[in-house]
Parts: C-alpha cells; structure tokens; sequence
C-alpha cells in the first residue's frame, strides 16, 4: 500500500474505516496466483487376453504410468472472482437450506455510507449497490420506466372521471359562455314562471 493509500486512510471517518477493515477494496488487495497447473498422471493397464480363446482369464501386466506433457489446470481452484469476499450489500442463498440470508448492510445503511464515500471521494472503493450515483438512471435506461402505457404511442388507460374530465371542462365553459342568454331568457319568461326545471 502506497503512503498515498495510508494518508487518504487516515482521512477518512472511523465507520468507513471500520467498513473497509472488514471488506477491503479488491483494487488495493494483492493479486492472488491464477489456478495452478499440475501434470496429470493416467494409469495403462496391458492385457495379455489370448485372441484365440476369448473366455480365458486375462493376465494383467505391470502398472505403467505415464505423464502427459500438457498441463491442464486444476478444478479446486477456480476462476477469482471480482471480490474476494461475498458482497454485503446483496443477499445470498444457503444452498444447504435453499433459505436466503438478507444483505449485512440494509438499504438505509447502504446510502449512509454512500454518502460518507462520496463525500471523501472514495464511492468507487465501495462494492456494487444500488445506491451509488447513476445507478438509479442506468437501470431506468436498461429497464425502462416499467409503468404501462408510457411507452411511445402508448396511453395510460386512467380512471373514469380522467377520461371523460376533458368533454366535461367544455361542457361547463359552453355554459358560462351561454349564462348571459340563459339569464336574459329566465327574465322574460317571468321569473321562473313556467320554466322548467330542465330545459331540453
């Protein structure tokens, strides 16, 4: 670790440092050897079965092992993953028990130490959540705004008293317009007299 590392470690508050003990950054971790190759061995066993009588028993020969030039690389150690350690922002299953174990860090955890981060300039150490910045916007632009209708020349179906608010609104503008008139009328016929509760 560079004095740079150190200096920016001491900066920084005692929850990040505390995070960062038990979950350090891959990028300041020392590279771990990629999967070891060993020569693999295959025994050939020489059987002396006479081709004249099939069915005698067959007389097996000394053991000679041989080595295989090529080395191939061992299945115990696989590829190395992107961290060395699980994420705890994410959860995980138990595939003894198939039950999940919630993330470590819950969602109100993970956007204060986000922040904290962002506020040191060292967001980028952080493992992946869905709290950092952008990650909001870049899965809107992958997923889209996943509400039917609003896609393009879609329409949201809406409710009843949405649909028809629009021919209602022109229906009450028409008759302010026409009150002056309805007014007039209402006054020649007497008041009220004879008119009729509503007019056709």
């Amino acid at each position: 670790m560079s004095s740079h590392h150190i200096t920016l470690a001491k900066s920084l508050p005692p929850r990040l440092i505390r995070f960062f003990a038990k979950y350090p950054p891959p990028a300041l971790l020392p590279n771990k050897p990629a999967a070891i190759s060993i020569p693999t061995t295959s025994p050939i066993v020489a059987s002396t079965t006479s081709s004249s009588n099939p069915n005698a028993p067959a007389l097996e020969s000394a053991t000679t092992t041989t080595t295989s030039d090529s080395t191939t690389p061992t299945a115990v150690s696989p590829a190395v993953p992107e961290l060395p350690y699980h994420n705890p922002f994410q959860p995980r299953k138990n595939f003894t028990t198939g039950k999940w174990w919630g993330p470590v860090y819950g969602l109100r955890k993970q956007a204060d130490l986000v922040k904290l981060a962002s506020k040191h300039g060292v967001v980028d150490l952080l493992p992946h959540t869905i709290k950092k910045p952008g990650e909001k916007e870049k899965r809107r632009i992958e997923r889209g705004l996943r509400v039917k209708g609003t896609g393009v020349g879609e329409r949201v179906k809406g409710k009843k008293w949405e649909r028809t608010l629009k021919g209602r609104l022109e229906e009450r503008k028409q008759a302010m317009l026409n009150m002056p008139a309805l007014i007039q009328e209402w006054k020649q016929k007497g008041h009220g007299r004879g008119w009729k509760k509503w007019p056709k």
